[in-house]
């Protein structure tokens, strides 16, 4: 028997490639015709694209196409052509009393505002309070009635605008708390941090809490006051409730007590600072929203 190599092709068979494997010879078939001049077609198409619409990269951009099509441009004339047809509605925004941007007074204002701020809310804050708004530690739950600032629809509004504790723009809240670890001794610290445990209902021990009474009194009652409930004008948070920010355990109060805190929130309005986002309605729309999420007072 003939080794497969040298096996003679059948009658009618077509020309082989050369190729040979375990015995096994390769036919040279053809590409079917309509494959051919479809993979044809695909590569003419392919260069006229590239002739008429921007294709090649360059070094700094690429080759834009004899029709100069441009997609940003085509979404800059979308929301050109929204915000013509917006613009009645946020101007109205932009004049209403913002106590007045409720279902009650003005269904079609307040839908327009709570959509709107819902989108701006997950665009610019939801980084920092949770998608749910319901924050973290370090940035307020907005969901809940704890206000340092205040929670009223103005309130809020002006927390948006301006900030918390930023370089940016002069009118922010402004609250800087001491940090104690060079003034307080460490027995000293540790009887204020029961002390707190004790107004916010905590497990602690009582002759520390006695002794860290008169110790809060001392350094801590002028911003958070004698009963520890706090002062919103001097942006002291109460320590009664059990709303923490930073952790309202032990070792977190500590911490508190030791260092401080010093969060910071950018201003969002462009009226109101050169690094603000926001325009007017932008603020009022996101206010309505946070204001209606149920924590707004």
């Amino acid at each position: 028997m003939k080794h497969p190599e040298e096996q003679i092709l059948q009658q009618g068979d077509p020309d082989t490639t050369g190729h040979i494997w375990d015995g096994i010879k390769e036919f040279n078939n053809p590409m079917p015709r309509w494959w051919l001049w479809t993979f044809y077609a695909t590569c003419a198409w392919g260069l006229v694209y590239t002739v008429l619409y921007p294709a090649w990269p360059l070094i700094t951009g690429a080759t834009p196409g004899v029709l100069g099509f441009s997609a940003r441009a085509v979404v800059a004339q979308d929301i050109a052509e929204f915000d013509a047809l917006n613009a009645p509605i946020r101007a109205r925004m932009e004049q209403v009393e913002l106590a007045a941007i409720n279902p009650a007074d003005n269904p079609d204002l307040y839908n327009y505002a709570r959509q709107g701020g819902a989108a701006i809310f997950a665009t610019w804050c939801s980084q920092c309070h949770g998608a749910g708004a319901a924050g973290a530690v370090g940035y307020p739950n907005l969901l809940d009635d704890d206000w340092l600032w205040g929670g009223s629809i103005d309130e809020i509004h002006y927390t948006i605008s301006h900030g918390i504790r930023n370089q940016d723009d002069p009118a922010a809240h402004y609250s800087q708390m001491t940090a104690f670890d060079d003034i307080l001794t460490d027995a000293e610290i540790a009887s204020v941090v029961h002390y707190v445990l004790n107004i916010s209902g905590q497990a602690h021990e009582d002759s520390l809490a006695a002794t860290g009474a008169e110790v809060f009194l001392d350094n801590c009652a002028a911003c958070h006051m004698d009963n520890g409930m706090g002062d919103r004008f001097l942006g002291a948070p109460n320590l009664t409730d059990a709303i923490w920010l930073y952790g309202g355990d032990a070792d977190a109060l500590e911490e508190t007590v030791r260092h401080s805190r010093f969060g910071v929130m950018p201003p969002w309005s462009a009226a109101a600072s050169d690094a603000g986002r926001l325009s007017e309605a932008e603020v009022r729309a996101v206010s309505v929203y946070v204001h209606s999420l149920g924590g707004g007072e």
